[in-house]
């Protein structure tokens, strides 16, 4: 795992001009997206805002995916499952934290509902069937979960995963847990908005922009094609 954190972080120092041309050094190859129905239960709340928890892997694609989504207004990297104290990049990376990759997302119900959110979570943002795991990175930290903020939430996702299984959606068992919510930590800065801002790094290139294209090409009622930034528009 300690490995894993040196690899990414001498991505981020390497120069996207010098690292351009390695793409396939560092290919593991894109997870697919999924077509799935639409949840048959969803959220009825009369609510403006509502705010949404989800951890699919590595943050920078997460985040990128909810970003591209009509009715989005922020999303943001962070960590959830764990403590305030340990909630740093560097402490994460180890995996003994409980603290997974996580997006937050704050969201309009009238334009997107939270079900709708699951279903790209389970579609294109991740790949739910693989058990603390995702693409490259491997860990506790990566895991697949969901935190629902209310019971609402909760019994949605517990729905919509029942019947995609039942369904054999996936071909196989989906492994996300539906976690108790005890808080979320926002990540360092020069994680948000990564995936806006090093559009050339071999991982982003190889892992998280056909995340965005599968989003534009499966939703594209809900694909929005300027994103919702954390640090704003450049």
């Amino acid at each position: 795992m300690k490995n894993q954190t040196i690899w990414r972080r001498l991505l981020l120092g390497v120069a996207t001009a010098a690292v351009a041309g390695q793409c396939s050094a560092f290919s593991f190859g894109a997870e697919q997206g999924v077509v799935i129905p639409p949840p048959a239960l969803d959220e009825n709340t009369q609510a403006h805002s509502e705010t949404a928890v989800f951890a699919g892997g590595c943050f920078w694609g997460v985040q990128g995916v909810f970003q591209h989504v009509k009715g989005v207004r922020s999303a943001v990297s962070g960590y959830a499952g764990g403590a305030a104290d340990t909630a740093q990049y560097e402490r994460v990376s180890e995996g003994d934290t409980g603290h997974a990759e996580s997006v937050q997302v704050t969201f309009d119900p009238a334009q997107v509902s939270y079900g709708s959110l699951l279903q790209i979570y389970f579609s294109v943002a991740h790949n739910p069937t693989e058990l603390n795991r995702q693409g490259p990175d491997s860990g506790t930290q990566y895991r697949s979960a969901l935190f629902p903020l209310n019971a609402e939430q909760q019994r949605v996702a517990q729905a919509y995963i029942a019947q995609l299984d039942g369904t054999h959606a996936f071909g196989k068992p989906i492994v996300t847990r539906l976690e108790t919510y005890n808080g979320f930590y926002p990540a360092e800065d020069y994680h948000q908005d990564f995936l806006t801002e090093h559009p050339s790094y071999p991982y982003i290139v190889i892992n998280d922009l056909p995340k965005v294209a599968q989003l534009k090409q499966l939703f594209a009622q809900r694909y929005q094609e300027t994103p919702v930034l954390v640090k704003g528009t450049p």
